[in-house]
């Protein structure tokens, strides 16, 4: 049985964030960016040709960035910060924390060129820790979309959020698969593929991976029912449960470490609730390293065929 999910084109998730954004600064007019010397890698060039007056070039000075962030949205300003998640997290952790988590702030971190896809600029950009660190925040909603239509749909309904909002994004090319005129909902999965068998929970380009798997698993006699879970943090609860009682055991795919990601999220709610067997397909406790962006996914254990892996072994450990 194939999937029914296909692509014709590809393109970045990054380039959804610069056409969300610039939606926004057509339809909201409190909406302000902010970027640390980054706009082309961010796809920012747009909103700033249409916008001057409501861009803030930062310079490499992140943490200030978020500062100024947090002091625009007291003044009742909508600022969505742009650079890399490594600087929009590991290195403003402190600002995150005290002058946006702690007070409330509405402020949106949009963070692009995330994970191992980021590919060959190697481990010292390749932040992997970014999802733990933010789920960990509170006040802080966490969202990882799947694709180019999804990014954009995610970067206009995170301005309607109110509160602090860290929108993660990525560099290389990835397959488009999802409609254009989606509705994006915060804090509600996505049932992509019913299935019996086993649910595989993806975020991020690990959904379109697991769509992948899903096919060749169909192959083989096994149903497997995929959620791409897009909002880590509020997490759906009741999604996870509801598909879980189905298939009785559960993968989780996403591009980070396993400590603190998707997967940890996951495993917590059935424990508590439904303990069922869970398998992560993740980085495991490491660094990434120079490469191409699926010669990475492939070398670091987040392939298709390490989901497909992971499905069987899930199910073995069934009952």
């Amino acid at each position: 049985m194939a999937t029914k999910y296909t692509y014709t084109e590809k393109k970045d998730t990054r380039s959804g964030f610069g056409d969300g954004l610039l939606e926004l600064g057509r339809s909201n007019p409190d909406v302000v960016a902010l970027c640390a010397d980054l706009v082309g890698s961010l796809k920012m060039g747009a909103f700033i040709k249409e916008f001057p007056d409501r861009f803030f070039q930062i310079g490499i000075a992140e943490a200030n960035m978020m500062g100024v962030a947090a002091g625009m949205a007291t003044a009742g300003k909508i600022p969505f910060t742009g650079t890399f998640a490594n600087f929009s997290t590991g290195r403003v952790y402190d600002q995150l924390r005290q002058s946006i988590a702690y007070s409330e702030k509405n402020v949106k971190v949009c963070a692009s060129h995330a994970g191992l896809t980021l590919g060959e600029d190697g481990a010292t950009h390749q932040i992997l820790e970014d999802i733990g660190m933010t789920k960990m925040l509170p006040n802080f909603t966490v969202v990882v979309p799947c694709d180019y239509n999804q990014t954009k749909a995610a970067t206009i309904a995170i301005a309607e959020h109110e509160g602090p909002v860290y929108l993660r994004f990525g560099r290389p090319s990835w397959p488009i698969f999802t409609a254009p005129d989606q509705k994006f909902e915060v804090g509600k999965a996505v049932h992509m593929i019913e299935g019996s068998d086993v649910t595989i929970f993806a975020t991020g380009h690990m959904v379109w991976n697991a769509i992948e798997a899903e096919a060749q698993l169909a192959d083989e006699g096994i149903s497997a029912e995929v959620i791409n879970i897009h909002t880590i943090k509020p997490i759906d609860r009741e999604a996870i449960l509801k598909s879980v009682s189905k298939t009785k055991c559960a993968v989780t795919a996403e591009e980070h470490q396993a400590n603190g990601g998707l997967g940890e999220s996951v495993a917590q709610i059935l424990v508590r609730n439904q303990p069922a067997p869970v398998e992560f397909v993740a980085v495991n406790d490491q660094f990434g390293e120079s490469g191409k962006p699926v010669e990475l996914l492939d070398k670091y254990g987040l392939g298709v065929q390490d989901i497909v892996a992971a499905a069987k072994k899930a199910i073995s450990r069934k009952g």
